[in-house]
C-alpha cells in the first residue's frame, strides 16, 4: 500500500520498475508521500473521512472536528512526473469551559497543488534487483544497498481562499517545497521520509517532517504502517503519531483505516480516519521501434551468453557446430583411405571385362 501492496512479485515490481505498477500505489494511509509517481496517464483519487477530538489546557477548550480529505494525482507528460492536489476541509465546534461563548469554524486546513518529480531511482535497472526464483533467503535477507532511497523533489503552493481562520495573515498563495525519499528495506517493508517547508514568505513559515514504515503481511493484500510527523512554526508546533491498516480489494482499489494523536496538552489530539483510494488506469507502455532500441533492451545476447552456447555445442558433438554439414570427420576420412587401399590391392592391375 504505501505504498506497496500486492503479491510478493508485485512488491518487487513496484519498486524495481520506475513508476507505473500493475497494482495501485496509494499515499494512504497516513500523510507521507511516496517518492514514486502513479505513472503516465493514470488518474488516482484518494478519499478520507475523519473525526478528531482536541483538548487545550491553556485555552480551556474542547473541540470536535469532522473532516473530509481528498488527494488527486495524475501522471503528467512522462513517467517520473506527477501533478498532485491535496485538500482537507473541516468543520470544528469549539466549547469553552470558562465564560467564553462557543465557536464554530469551517474552512480548509490543507489546500495545495504541486508537481513531484523523481530525480533518482536506485532500482532503475530491473536486472540488478530482480527476485531470485531459486532462493527464498536471498530474496528476504537484509541488503545494505536497499537503504539507498529513491528521491523526488516537490514544488507547489498552498492556497488560502478568503479569510482562513486557521491561517490568519497568510497570503492567498504561498510556495511550498518538499524532499521525498523511499527505501525498500525488504520485499515486505518500505521506509518513506518527507521534509517540507511550507508557507514560504508568510509571517509564519512552517517546517515539517514525516517518517513512515509500512509492512505487508503474508497475505500481501493486507499491510500495516507506523508514522511520526513533526511540525515546527511560530504559529503551531507538534509531534503526531499514526498507525493503521490497509486492504487491497482489487488492483485499482484500496481501503484503509488510521488512528493517531499527540501527547502534548496544547492541545491534546486524538483522531481516526476511514479512507478509500481508486485509480483510473489509462497507462500504455511506450512502443520503441527495434532500430531505436538501446543495447540491452528486449533481452540482448551478451558475449558471455555466446561463449556459453559455444562451449555447450562443442560438448554435444565435438565439432563446435550445429545443423551445418562441414564434410566427413578425420575418423571418416581414415576409413575411406583404408577402403581405397584394399580396393587397389585386390585389383592387381587386371582388366575386368
Amino acid at each position: 500500500m504505501k505504498k506497496i501492496l500486492a503479491v510478493t512479485v508485485f512488491l518487487y515490481t513496484l519498486i524495481a520498475s520506475s513508476q507505473y505498477t500493475d497494482v495501485i500505489n496509494s499515499n494512504r494511509p497516513g500523510q507521507s508521500v511516496s517518492a514514486y509517481a502513479v505513472g503516465k496517464n493514470v488518474i488516482q483519487a484518494e478519499f478520507g473521512v475523519g473525526y478528531e477530538q482536541q483538548d487545550h489546557i491553556l485555552l480551556n477548550s474542547d473541540s470536535s472536528i469532522w473532516s473530509a480529505e481528498l488527494a488527486l494525482r495524475y501522471g503528467l507528460l512522462f513517467e517520473k512526473l506527477e501533478l498532485i492536489y491535496e485538500g482537507t476541509y473541516q468543520k470544528e465546534n469549539i466549547t469553552y469551559t470558562n465564560s467564553l461563548p462557543d465557536q464554530s469554524i469551517t474552512d480548509f486546513s490543507r489546500n495545495r497543488v504541486g508537481l513531484k518529480y523523481l530525480i533518482y531511482d536506485p532500482f532503475k535497472n530491473p536486472e540488478r534487483n530482480k527476485p531470485n526464483l531459486l532462493s527464498w533467503r536471498a530474496n528476504h535477507k537484509f541488503r545494505w544497498r536497499n537503504l539507498l532511497p529513491a528521491v523526488s523533489l516537490y514544488a507547489g503552493a498552498t492556497f488560502n481562499l478568503g479569510e482562513n481562520p486557521y491561517y490568519i495573515g497568510d497570503g492567498t498563495v504561498t510556495p511550498r517545497v518538499m524532499l521525498a525519499t523511499q527505501s525498500k528495506i525488504s520485499p515486505r517493508v518500505v521506509f518513506i521520509s518527507n521534509i517540507a517547508y511550507d508557507r514560504i514568505g508568510s509571517e509564519f513559515p512552517e517546517w515539517s517532517y514525516i517518517v513512515s514504515l509500512t509492512h505487508a503481511f503474508r497475505n500481501p493484500k493486507w499491510s500495516i504502517f507506523l508514522e511520526q510527523q513533526g511540525i515546527k512554526s511560530d504559529r503551531y508546533a507538534d509531534a503526531l503519531y499514526r498507525t493503521g491498516i490497509a486492504h487491497l480489494f482489487s488492483k485499482n482499489m484500496q481501503a484503509d483505516i488510521t488512528f493517531g494523536g499527540s501527547f502534548k496538552d496544547t492541545p491534546t489530539r486524538m483522531f481516526g480516519t476511514l479512507g478509500l483510494s481508486y485509480r483510473i488506469d489509462k497507462h500504455q507502455d511506450k512502443i520503441i521501434p527495434i532500430d531505436e532500441q538501446k543495447g540491452g533492451e528486449n533481452g540482448q545476447i551478451g558475449k558471455k551468453d555466446m561463449k556459453k552456447k559455444a562451449k555447450k555445442s562443442k560438448k554435444d558433438d565435438g565439432s563446435g557446430a550445429e545443423d551445418v554439414d562441414l564434410g566427413p570427420t578425420k575418423k571418416q576420412l581414415k576409413k575411406l583411405k583404408k577402403a581405397e587401399k584394399k580396393k587397389k590391392k585386390g585389383d592387381n592391375g587386371a582388366i575386368d571385362f
